[in-house]
């Protein structure tokens, strides 16, 4: 039987933040051979045998029940996303005849509707974290050095996790890159727990993880966690610095398509920058893009 070797470092990498005080275990002094807690440890935490734990470890326990993986979700102290990940790895889904990928699409009403959001930057990720459609508004916040009618190319389409990492512009526009980078890596991780095997997705991560020792080594930690909403500071090459938040909505009839809208605190000069972002963005064409500094003499907040 093939082993499943994601599921295992996994567990390591949660093993490897508890030590034995942490679930309270006896510590006897000496030095440990590996960091926190061992395999017979867990197992014994959990209630089951280590040569099972190991057996689960190694991929080789596709039909763990419930009662298992929860215990060892306990025991490591497992969040939400997490538990969930550990579910998604231990038992993978059939794998489903090969057919010809093809482009993920957006259905009309939901063009529709991230076009009527009209001055709020809003749009639309697909499963693996392709542009698949924004609106205007959205164009003009996170890459209006790009194309705008690129995410209507499947080719050319945009991908948030590689502009993040490969693409200067973006880059900048994070002053808390860090933290970002961290929280879409995370999330990355968790699409990949649930689509294993996909080429588009082994491929986007092989890009990633030869083209950015950063993305590498945050992919490596096995991080797992959906986008988080908090508020996030936007450093724009035009408007300066805003303060918006991100929240993003699953589409139930679309696996794994989500919207992200973009908003700022009604009366915050963050508000007045993304107003005059909209007015910019209104009256802009193909041969003007939003990548310049604005000219603070005729343009101020």
């Amino acid at each position: 039987m093939a082993t499943n070797e994601e599921l295992g470092e996994f567990l390591r990498s949660r093993r490897a933040r508890l030590q034995p005080e942490d679930a309270g275990l006896p510590t006897y002094g000496g030095r440990r051979r590996v960091p926190g807690l061992r395999r017979e440890e867990l197992a014994q935490l959990a209630g089951v045998s280590a040569g099972y734990y190991t057996r689960l470890e190694q991929g080789q326990s596709p039909n763990a029940s419930d009662a298992v993986l929860d215990a060892v979700a306990r025991v490591l102290r497992l969040d939400d996303a997490e538990r969930a990940h550990l579910y998604s790895l231990a038992r993978p889904k059939p794998k489903a005849r090969r057919r010809a990928a093809k482009p993920e699409q957006v259905r009309p009403g939901v063009r529709l509707m991230i076009e009527s959001f009209g001055d709020v930057p809003a749009l639309v990720m697909g499963c693996f974290l392709d542009v698949l459609a924004w609106n205007p508004m959205a164009h003009a916040l996170l890459a209006g050095h790009l194309d705008l009618d690129a995410p209507n190319r499947p080719a050319d389409r945009p991908n948030i996790a590689r502009m993040l990492f490969l693409d200067a512009h973006t880059r900048e526009l994070y002053p808390e890159w860090t933290r970002k980078a961290r929280s879409t890596v995370a999330d990355l991780r968790l699409i990949a727990g649930r689509h294993r095997g996909v080429p588009a997705l082994s491929e986007l991560i092989g890009e990633l993880t030869l083209g950015s020792p950063e993305f590498a080594r945050l992919w490596a930690a096995h991080a797992v966690g959906d986008c988080d909403t908090a508020a996030r500071t936007y450093c724009h090459p035009v408007v300066g610095t805003m303060a918006l938040m991100a929240e993003f909505m699953v589409l139930p009839d679309d696996e794994g398509q989500r919207v992200a809208v973009f908003n700022a605190e009604p009366g915050s000069p963050s508000e007045a920058a993304l107003r005059m972002l909209a007015d910019l963005t209104a009256t802009a064409t193909t041969a003007t893009p939003l990548t310049r500094p604005l000219d603070t003499k005729t343009h101020r907040l």
